[in-house]
């Protein structure tokens, strides 16, 4: 692979201002980018959203020089690892609505990143199937859990 995640992120980071160190950590097959620095709230922004833009300028950059390139995951000070155990505990909480009333449930709108987050962490669960729905008004997305149909 042409393309260095760590070495671009660095180099985004560094021509921004912001005195960073970068560590990379595997998990399968995809990569995760952790940034450390003093300024941890400028760069994950109000709900993460300047995290998120960051992360889809990285796998840009990547795609272009390299289309086979995999997905990069960035993170700042832990930040999307403590929100994805809280969405995920969210989730699951709601599974468990489901199996207990047997209506579904409906989450609020959720990006495309968070929403496979839910749909991996409940693909595996014998009762419950999860869709992404059409909010109204808006472009995005909401996810709806409701009983596998058997």
């Amino acid at each position: 692979m042409s393309a260095q995640p760590k070495e671009i992120l660095e180099k985004i980071l560094g021509t921004l201002g912001f005195p960073v160190t970068v560590a990379e950590q595997k998990f399968g097959d995809d990569l995760m980018l952790d940034v450390q620095t003093d300024e941890s709230g400028r760069l994950i922004g109000r709900a993460g959203q300047t995290l998120a833009d960051l992360q889809y300028l990285v796998n840009r950059i990547l795609f272009q020089q390299d289309q086979s390139a995999p997905k990069v995951m960035v993170d700042v000070g832990g930040y999307r690892a403590q929100a994805r155990a809280e969405l995920v505990k969210k989730a699951q909480e709601a599974a468990e609505k489901v199996r207990r009333w047997g209506d579904a449930v409906e989450l609020e709108p959720l990006n495309a990143f968070d929403r496979r987050i839910v749909h991996q962490a409940l693909k595996d669960d014998p009762d419950i199937e999860t869709q992404s729905v059409e909010v109204d008004g808006t472009e995005k997305k909401a996810l709806l859990l409701r009983p596998k149909r058997h």
